[in-house]
């Protein structure tokens, strides 16, 4: 019987980085590039030659999920993004009933785009919303403009996704409770099935890292940010969102079997820069900048950077 195996696909651009961010992600500026089309030409020629790498290495396998993350997947064309499903598709047993989640930002998706990733198999859109308060994302360096995650989620249904989700960050600086009630209650007027809620950690190296060590803004005390959530879990368990993993709260039948993937022992294969592999109790990672990893793939070499094999502590640590 062949394996399952899970592919993560990230995309590492980005057109402004946000203040809070620490991800492998990349903006045009930040790879001398004029634009995001120069900056990211090829590299989903490179993704389509790491998927072969993983079928030399893997062989046969059914396929039971994928996930564009990033950076900002709905930036690059769907048709990029549509081709590397087929690739996978191509290569791999991709299931039926397989769930294929995009990440998008409120601001650049568009109908054309939700319509030819619906086209192509995508099942899932899980969008970036962060706050519904105005002075709270412009504390986060986001650029959007809460009516238009508003906007997108109804664009999303009507392009035909059953299953939406969308994320929260909660314990920003500035932000009182009743701005954290503001954003919970706008969550929940959306036609979602699934809703991300995370503590905001202040990363080292980031904007919000120097901000917050000059003192310019201060983060809220753990207890405040306790409270916001529980009153998140409150609101929505009373909304008929049940806790399932972590961060993640969702509709009966709207989990993201991705996100569980990755917490039962499941293989996966993470294509791209900076991407995390987990086969058979080995992990692996690839180089982490865009530049290094398409010269190697294109050379054809592998684009692994390291790896690990988990031990028996590590194991039952990972199981807990």
């Amino acid at each position: 019987m062949s394996p399952r195996l899970s592919f993560y696909v990230h995309i590492p651009y980005c057109i402004k980085r946000c203040g809070y961010c620490d991800f492998n992600t990349y903006t045009p500026s930040e790879l001398q590039g004029p634009d995001l089309p120069s900056v990211s030409q090829n590299y989903i020629d490179s993704v389509i030659r790491e998927i072969s790498i993983a079928k030399q290495t893997v062989g046969e396998a059914s396929v039971p999920t994928i996930f564009f993350g990033g950076g900002t997947p709905s930036l690059m064309p769907a048709s990029e993004l549509a081709r590397v499903i087929a690739s996978i598709r191509s290569n791999f047993d991709l299931a039926g009933d397989a769930e294929i989640t995009i990440e998008v930002n409120p601001d650049s998706v568009t109908p054309g785009f939700l319509e030819e990733m619906r086209n192509a198999g995508a099942t899932r859109i899980s969008m970036g919303m962060q706050s519904a308060v105005p002075h709270v994302l412009a504390t986060l360096d986001r650029t959007h403009n809460p009516e238009n995650v508003v906007r997108a989620v109804d664009l999303a249904r009507h392009s035909g996704y059953e299953n939406i989700s969308v994320d929260l960050i909660y314990g920003v600086p500035g932000e009182t409770l009743e701005d954290w009630k503001v954003s919970v209650e706008a969550s929940l007027s959306l036609p979602i099935n699934h809703v991300s809620a995370y503590s905001l950690i202040v990363e080292k190296g980031t904007k919000l890292a120097s901000q917050v060590s000059r003192g310019e803004v201060i983060i809220p005390p753990d207890e405040e940010t306790a409270e916001k959530y529980l009153f998140a879990d409150q609101r929505f368990n009373e909304a008929g969102f049940e806790w399932y993993e972590l961060s993640n709260w969702s509709k009966p039948g709207g989990e993201c079997r991705h996100n569980i993937a990755y917490w039962d022992g499941s293989f996966w294969w993470g294509l791209g820069p900076g991407a995390h592999s987990h086969i058979d109790q080995k992990r692996f990672w690839n180089v982490k900048h865009p530049n290094a990893y398409k010269e190697r793939v294109f050379a054809g070499e592998s684009p692994i950077k390291d790896s690990e094999v988990l031990n028996d502590e590590q194991k039952k640590s990972e199981y807990i």
